[in-house]
């Protein structure tokens, strides 16, 4: 007589889902997508690995995508997810374009990228580069700068990119949050945008560099040299007391942010470029997800776009 063996259990760990509520505003918090659309460059690929890193921490940071794999296969995944937006790579012959999709049924802005820099890059060029990881522990704050001339197709650019990070409350916001921060600033002479990524630091007005390191730092420091622990606050080559606070905003802090900046003292704000940085021109305007009529047409309504070979979508 044959044995009958019982199936084991197997226990599967419960996986925790990341709340698509605010628990402060109770809005929806907007997640996102990144990916590309047809074969790119190594440099752009760096740029689609470099924005998902901005969109941090909303995004699928490592989104496995396939050649076979169309608009359709990403919406599909999108809904159960709740991802609210796309931001599509693509390249032509003659430049490569960032798309700005809301899903499911769009608008869909297509931006042409006339220059872009790499994260890396930026840091290259800097003597003291500074991108820890804990800054993408929460999403950047986001700024616009001269969009408001009236004209829609910048309305629907303020909305969309308003929309793509997370609102804050002012009056309820954890200050020591707020790490990032994306600019975007409209020249209407020559109808580009200018998209930078900075970091947020405030420094503590009137305290020396060393004194600041010392206080954020655990560990006892070398005094072996000195002759008296004046030495090591006086010491020359560490930057003055204010070392160009005058340069800085200043800010009047309403909570003690971290072991050196205290509601009881004035702090700097500085902002440092960690990447990546693009030049954008608004090319069109789609009312629905990569189709449907055209809002928006910088070369008219002659199609000169689809001229360009932006590849259109299934």
């Amino acid at each position: 007589m044959a044995r009958i063996r019982k199936n084991k259990k197997v226990f599967a760990k419960p996986v925790l889902k990341k709340p698509n509520v605010d628990h402060v505003t109770g809005d929806k918090i907007p997640k996102s997508f990144v990916f590309s659309r047809g074969k790119l460059p190594s440099s752009l690929k760096q740029l689609e690995l470099d924005l998902r890193k901005l969109m941090l921490p909303h995004t699928a940071l490592k989104l496995k995508e396939k050649k076979r794999n169309n608009l359709r296969d990403f919406l599909n995944v999108a809904g159960p997810m709740g991802v609210t937006h796309f931001l599509m790579l693509s390249k032509t012959e003659s430049a490569p374009y960032l798309r700005v999709a809301r899903t499911p049924q769009g608008p869909t802005l297509t931006f042409k990228i006339h220059e872009y820099s790499l994260a890396v890059d930026v840091a290259h060029s800097q003597s003291r580069p500074r991108c820890p990881q804990e800054l993408f522990s929460n999403s950047p704050l986001i700024v616009l700068s001269g969009f408001g001339t009236g004209e829609q197709h910048l309305k629907l650019t303020t909305i969309m990119f308003q929309n793509i990070f997370p609102a804050i409350d002012i009056n309820t916001v954890n200050l020591s949050s707020c790490q990032r921060i994306v600019l975007l600033n409209y020249d209407k002479e020559t109808k580009l945008i200018d998209f930078r990524h900075y970091s947020i630091r405030l420094q503590p007005m009137g305290v020396s560099r060393r004194i600041r390191k010392l206080v954020q730092s655990h560990q006892v420091p070398d005094l072996r040299s000195l002759q008296d622990v004046s030495d090591f606050i006086t010491k020359a080559g560490y930057g003055s007391e204010s070392e160009a606070d005058d340069e800085a905003a200043t800010v009047s802090l309403a909570n003690d942010i971290g072991r050196v900046n205290k509601a009881s003292m004035k702090s700097a704000v500085k902002l440092q470029e960690i990447g990546p940085r693009m030049t954008l021109q608004l090319t069109k305007v789609e009312e629905g997800l990569c189709s449907g009529s055209i809002i928006f047409n910088e070369y008219g309504n002659g199609g000169a776009v689809r001229n360009e070979n932006v590849p259109e979508e299934d």
